[in-house]
This record gives structure tokens, sequence and C-alpha cells, in this order.
């Protein structure tokens, strides 16, 4: 019973956080991705309430104006740990950004690998999808290639989480496939 107590104190406080913001497509509200995160964790086999508890808050910090004491103080420092791990640095350019996460995938704790995995699961999903408004085709290619490339170093993690994620790949390169043609 503590845990679920976590966990819906987690999600109260990540949607309380998220509450005004949605999903790069303009209509989905942005807390639907941080649950179905942990909903992709869990139905890989991963239910340890930190890393749930993590998934909910992984871009508070990075989205939102939630500092790192919110986040310990009220749920613990090793779900601030996780969160830290995963989140980018906003005073890097975009593209310093997207090459630390390529960089850094392999030295994440296992957690955090199990997360950013999830994550990029979710976020491909959405590029086949939901697609970002005014994305072309060539860029929605390039975040599948760069996606592709931040879970290179996250392999060995859980192999259903992979398997998802590489049948999520391939429909994505076939759906912007036909969808050049």
């Amino acid at each position: 019973m503590k845990d679920i107590n976590l966990l819906l104190e987690v999600i109260r406080f990540a949607s309380e956080k998220h509450k005004y913001q949605t999903r790069k497509d303009g209509r989905i509200p942005y807390i639907n991705h941080p649950i179905e995160v942990a909903h992709v964790l869990m139905s890989a086999g991963e239910d340890d309430p930190t890393l749930l508890a993590a998934a909910l808050l992984h871009d508070t910090i990075e989205d939102t104006q939630t500092c790192e004491e919110d986040i310990s103080s009220r749920f613990g420092q090793e779900v601030l740990e996780i969160v830290l791990e995963v989140t980018d640095n906003k005073k890097l350019s975009k593209y310093e950004r997207k090459q630390a996460q390529i960089d850094h995938a392999k030295q994440l704790s296992r957690k955090a690998k199990l997360l950013k995995l999830a994550d990029k699961i979710c976020n491909v999903n959405d590029i086949i999808k939901r697609p970002p408004g005014g994305w072309s085709i060539k860029r929605k290619i390039q975040y599948l290639d760069w996606s592709n490339d931040v879970v290179a170093g996250l392999r060995g993690t859980n192999d259903d989480l992979e398997t998802k994620f590489d049948s999520y790949i391939a429909k994505g390169r076939r759906v912007l496939r036909e969808a050049f043609v």
C-alpha cells in the first residue's frame, strides 16, 4: 500500500507540474507521456516503485519549474538521482544535448537506462502516430536515427523493452518510407 500511495502522490505532483503543457502534436496533455513511460516499464516487468516514480517525474526538472529539492524532499534521493541521470542540460545547444544523450547512455545506471529506453519507445511511437506539427519526413527519420544511436548504449538492460523499441523503429521507418513514396 505504501508503494501505491507513493505512485499516486507522484502522479498528482507531476500532473500539477505539467498541467498547462501538451505533447509536440499540440493536442495530447503532456502528463500522458510520463504515465505512458511508466506503463511501458510495467508492461516489460519493471515494477520497482522508485523506477516508476522516476519515470513519472522524468521531465519535471527539464520542462517545468521544478527544482531538485522538490523531488528529493517529497520522493527521496534515489528517485531524484534517476531523474537527474535522464535530464538534459538545457544550457547546452540542442545538438550538444542530443550528442550528450548518445555519449552518456552506456554510463547510466540500470534504472536510468530502463527509463531512457521506455522514454525512447514512447517518443518513437509518438513520431509514428502523433508526429509534431511541421516536422518533415526527413526530420522524423533523423529523430529515429538519433533515437537508435541513443538506444545502442542502453542495450543489454531489458530484452522486452529492446525488442519493443526495435519493432517501433522498424514500423516508423516503414511508415515514413510509405509516406515518402
